[in-house]
């Protein structure tokens, strides 16, 4: 059957689906990791090193730039737009080069401005790399700071809000699958926010390195054209105080990308973080201990009309899945060059967008997906006074400390404890007998007959609330 092309439908139609059905999840990162984020970014680049030269008189006899210029070229980078994006398609149609047709494009704006007589100070003793690995790390920064982190900042204040409201709600623990000492489901939350915020915080101290030191890193044109200028220095000055990225002094002609890499592994330990969160999540709705909260309108399933699906949960764990496959590949591929430059990394890099938009929308999932909850207390009780053997520690360990303080026949606490209770169901009558019979001191003897499942959880609910306050004070 004959179709009609919609590679050929207008407006254009997105091949994936970030700039599609999820486009609205990771529309921010636009600004920031996209085609067009990359040529503005290499326009404040060229725009500001073109200042910086001109105004530290680093050429003799050229003139400083006037404050009307320097301020007109700022609006010029600063006021990108679908018409210098057409201008630069122009350029690149025929020059078939990205940086060159960003150094054509600020010329023209230089003869705008009545500053064409320093056009040869655009791009002055740069390779396109020395422009690119800035560009690159100010779209990454930007990315980072602007809308990765505040998602993940999102995430961690959604899960410490739920942390603290039931810091102090029992719950039986599963460990290995099979029914194991208590907690509550505030002090479990709470682990994944003292988890997260771990990453969280090395990734929000990353630096984001740069250099601009030419073809093969070592200032060879720079020294032949002005021999007598401290390169070096110049260079730095322009990375750090200019540009407010950290100066890679030492280079080939590409900057080596660890600090790509090391950002990376960050981002994807967090993912992975949020993977297990969104696992855990998906288990505790389908053991009925969260009951979802319906969406008026939403449909869970086409035949099934009860269904309450936890699709925010499943939709993270695949996309932050996504996103690691990407952000692994990038910490691996981009740390190797050949000798002094290939460029595996420039076709690479153009992936670091996709890789942020996966993790993104599962963050905004995550967020979505926890704000959809409500609690089940009577399932959770029901739960726990199924299982009264979880609270055979207690007694062995009560048992333990009794014999070292001289207490008689607590010998073998731990045997005792496996006969009563391995491979068996007892109830609160069964473990009270066991208790009575014990010779255990009065008081022990009380302590522990008036246990149960639901009140044998330690300091849960004060490790949850701790947690949760240290959070919010660092916020602040």
């Amino acid at each position: 059957m004959p179709t009609v092309s919609l590679a050929e439908v207008s407006p254009a139609l997105a091949l994936g689906p970030l700039d599609g059905r999820y486009r609205k999840d990771t529309a921010d990162l636009i600004d920031h990791l996209s085609e067009a984020a990359l040529n503005r970014n290499r326009i404040i680049v060229e725009v500001e090193w073109f200042i910086h030269l001109a105004q530290n008189s680093v050429i003799p006899g050229v003139r400083t730039l006037t404050t009307e210029e320097v301020a007109g070229l700022r609006a010029f980078a600063e006021g990108f737009d679908a018409d210098t994006i057409a201008t630069l398609a122009a350029h690149e149609a025929v020059t078939v080069h990205d940086v060159k047709a960003v150094e054509y494009t600020i010329k023209e704006a230089l003869v705008a401005l009545g500053a064409d007589d320093l056009s040869e100070l655009v791009h002055f003793c740069c390779t396109s790399e020395d422009i690119n690995n800035l560009s690159w790390a100010l779209g990454i920064k930007g990315a980072t700071e602007q809308v990765w982190l505040p998602r993940a900042e999102a995430l961690i204040d959604a899960l410490a809000d739920t942390a603290e409201a039931l810091a102090g709600v029992p719950m039986l623990s599963h460990t290995h699958g099979q029914p194991a000492t208590p907690s509550t489901m505030g002090k479990e939350l709470a682990v994944f926010v003292h988890r997260l915020r771990r990453q969280y915080d090395r990734i929000a101290a990353s630096d984001y390195l740069g250099k601009i030191n030419g073809a093969t890193g070592t200032y060879s044109a720079h020294m032949s054209a002005v021999p007598g200028a401290d390169w070096p220095r110049l260079a730095q000055t322009f990375v750090e105080n200019s540009l407010g990225l950290t100066f890679n002094p030492l280079t080939t002609q590409i900057e080596s990308h660890d600090w790509d890499a090391e950002l990376f592994a960050d981002i994807a330990r967090f993912n992975r973080i949020a993977h297990n969160l969104a696992t855990d999540m998906w288990t505790y709705i389908s053991m009925n201990y969260f009951k979802q909260i319906p969406v008026a309108g939403a449909t869970g399933s086409s035949t099934m009309p009860h269904k309450v699906n936890p699709i925010r949960f499943e939709n993270a764990e695949a996309n932050l899945e996504l996103s690691c496959a990407l952000l692994d590949s990038l910490a691996s591929t981009l740390v190797t060059s050949r000798m002094q430059r290939d460029l595996t990394d420039s076709t690479s890099q153009r992936n670091i967008g996709v890789a942020y938009g996966h993790s993104v929308l599962a963050l905004n999932n995550l967020v979505k997906g926890l704000g959809q909850l409500a609690i089940n207390e009577d399932v959770l009780a029901a739960d726990l006074d199924a299982n009264w053997e979880v609270l055979g520690e207690a007694i062995q360990s009560v048992m333990r400390a009794a014999g070292l303080q001289g207490v008689p026949g607590m010998e073998n606490p731990y045997e005792k404890l496996k006969e009563l209770t391995r491979g068996k169901r007892i109830n609160q009558a069964d473990l009270k007998e066991f208790v009575a019979g014990l010779g255990l001191p009065e008081a022990e003897t009380e302590r522990l007959t008036a246990l149960t499942p639901g009140s044998y959880i330690g300091v849960a609910a004060q490790l949850a609330q701790a947690e949760v306050a240290d959070w919010r004070a660092s916020q602040n």
